[in-house]
């Protein structure tokens, strides 16, 4: 499969199956880009896969649960054969073959990502916030860290802010899509904060409740924003380019997210997104953003934000320096 019919592939991809990314992703320099898109490639592929759906939309009818889970099986051994250099026919896995070896992308990262798809073909439901953080960090967190390989980073804690931009991503996500979800049978929210604003689980989606689920909808995109701002810490250690492509990124999800809160009740009338408007305005802030980095020091990631497996605590600036 040739560069230019493989990266076609990849982009076509993302035009359709997320613009407000692929705005941002624009914004990278051309070989970041390049592995960006087939990275993206290879994520809505494997979404698709499990939920029976084309490029993020629904198709007549959702597979069953045995079909999800050889659908599963069959993403695994094809990962894993990616892994090993072995001819790939799909472009999907070829394109994921070419970032993950080029970049040297952590086998346990692109597994993890799998893991969110098992989680929902095993119909995983979650009681506590931190229960719904642990399923964002599979379909999402980790494919920030994943990104962050991509664009050379290495140190743990500009990982753990890539991975906190992740998070809030998928809350931002979760929140804007709880209706569609709902339609699916899943419920990302937290059983316990459904059970406070008086929605039984299988009544998410009736209208009588839509004032309560706002309600709800608008504590998830409140509990984004602590990660929303440890994710701009961590711009100062990417390439100026990329900087402007996150930042851009970070701040077309939160408006998402703010402007679910807005709609209160009216949230899901109709799907949210922002305008070409919004988004070039945003891409300008995103790049202010990104130069600002450059004169800032980071501050310390807060202690009590959730940490992704295997992370260790943050090690201060001063203390690095000192040998701590």
């Amino acid at each position: 499969m040739s560069d230019a019919t493989l990266l076609r592939h990849a982009t076509d991809t993302i035009n359709v199956g997320s613009k407000s990314f692929a705005a941002a992703a624009r914004l990278f320099a051309p070989p970041t880009r390049r592995s960006v898109l087939m990275l993206y490639a290879w994520c809505r592929h494997c979404d698709d896969l499990v939920d029976g759906q084309e490029l993020g939309f629904n198709k007549e009818a959702a597979p069953s649960q045995a079909d999800a889970q050889q659908a599963l099986a069959a993403l695994r051994e094809q990962t894993s054969r990616a892994y090993t250099g072995a001819a790939m026919a799909d472009p999907a896995f070829a394109a994921f073959q070419e970032v993950a070896l080029r970049h040297q992308m952590p086998r346990e990262f692109a597994f993890d990502h799998l893991a969110g798809f098992a989680m929902d073909v095993a119909d995983v439901r979650y009681e506590t916030i931190d229960d719904t953080l642990r399923y964002c960090y599979h379909v999402a967190g980790v494919v920030g860290l994943m990104m962050a390989s991509i664009m050379g980073v290495q140190r743990p804690a500009v990982l753990d802010r890539a991975c906190d931009l992740g998070l809030a991503f998928q809350l931002t996500n979760i929140a804007r899509d709880i209706v569609e979800d709902a339609g699916m049978g899943r419920c990302y929210l937290p059983a316990e904060w459904l059970r406070a604003a008086g929605i039984p689980p299988d009544e998410v989606a009736l209208p009588r409740h839509r004032a309560a689920l706002a309600q709800v909808a608008a504590r998830l995109v409140d509990h984004a924003e602590p990660y929303y701002a440890s994710a701009a810490a961590g711009l100062a250690a990417l390439p100026l380019r990329s900087a402007w492509a996150i930042a851009t990124a970070r701040y077309v999800y939160r408006q998402i997210g703010i402007e679910v809160k807005r709609r209160g009740p009216n949230a899901w009338d109709e799907r949210v997104g922002t305008s070409k408007a919004t988004k070039l305005w945003l891409l300008a802030k995103g790049g202010v953003r990104a130069l600002i980095s450059r004169l800032q020091r980071p501050a310390a990631r807060p202690g009590d934000l959730w940490r992704r497996p295997g992370a260790a605590a943050e090690v201060p600036d001063a203390a690095r320096a000192a040998g701590a």
